[in-house]
């Protein structure tokens, strides 16, 4: 499967980076005032921690490639799609359904090669959709996993920032009539334990989470497009009927001239 830089993702990140950090400059800010290791400390490494306790420990240690399939998702080409499936039908009008076995070799997604293997040995269709749905339903399972452990890890970082944030508090009542220079650092460092709590919740972890809900969307697609494309294959539907029920699968704005 071909993957592609997500420009959308990596752009927004930046757009985020810069409209944060770029305003906080603006206003006379600097960067270095925000990187306190012990605030930023509690917020990833709690986070962490929590998502770890929340999730299995495989799980856990396979969320970075979870996460760089926000950047670089497969590629899919639902038109692509359509058109080999309506070139098929044309075929299989033509010559059947066993002539369609010598393009096996040249199919490069998996659950189309699969399906219409299942159709060429003679699968009831029943049969085949209700193979092809149980894929989809754990294949739906393991990506709502996968999207959700980042999901839960943009509510744990808020609530690891009000921690950061009360244990500075508390250091700084701790040091009350101390020397003045040593409060300030401290309620700066409560404040930004919250900063980075609520920054790296709304810009990395529910955005990869929704990320990766969309780029399932897609799959989820793919995959009903070549079902239903099959299953009209089987049919024997003519390829102006089956192009245009995979078409209309697709929204409004995409499906075009039939």
């Amino acid at each position: 499967m071909k993957k592609s830089l997500e420009i959308g993702t990596v752009a927004g990140l930046l757009f985020g980076l810069f409209s944060i950090f770029g305003s906080f400059l603006m206003e006379g800010g600097k960067i270095g005032a925000l990187i306190m290791i012990p605030a930023m400390t509690i917020v990833f490494g709690g986070t962490f921690a929590t998502a770890m306790i929340g999730s299995s420990f495989r799980q856990f240690s396979r969320i970075w490639k979870f996460a760089l399939v926000a950047f670089l998702p497969p590629k899919h080409d639902v038109e692509k799609l359509i058109e080999l499936i309506v070139r098929y039908a044309t075929i299989a009008r033509k010559e059947g359904l066993l002539a369609l076995e010598k393009e096996l070799n040249n199919i490069d997604q998996s659950f189309l090669k699969k399906l219409l293997r299942f159709a060429i040995d003679g699968t009831d269709p029943q049969t085949m959709r209700s193979v092809a749905d149980a894929e989809m339903g754990f294949l739906n399972e393991r990506h709502s996993s996968n999207a959700l452990i980042f999901q839960k890890m943009g509510g744990y970082a808020p609530t690891m920032g009000i921690i950061g944030t009360v244990m500075g508090l508390i250091v700084t009542l701790a040091n009350a009539g101390g020397d003045p220079n040593d409060l300030i650092h401290h309620i700066a460092s409560a404040f930004i334990a919250t900063l980075w709590g609520i920054f790296t919740a709304n810009i990395i972890w529910l955005p990869i989470a929704d990320k990766l809900k969309t780029i399932h969307g897609e799959e989820n697609l793919i995959m009903e497009v070549a079902l239903e494309g099959v299953l009209s294959l089987q049919a024997g539907e003519i390829p102006a009927i089956v192009k245009a029920k995979l078409r209309a699968m697709l929204p409004s704005t995409e499906q075009g001239e039939v």
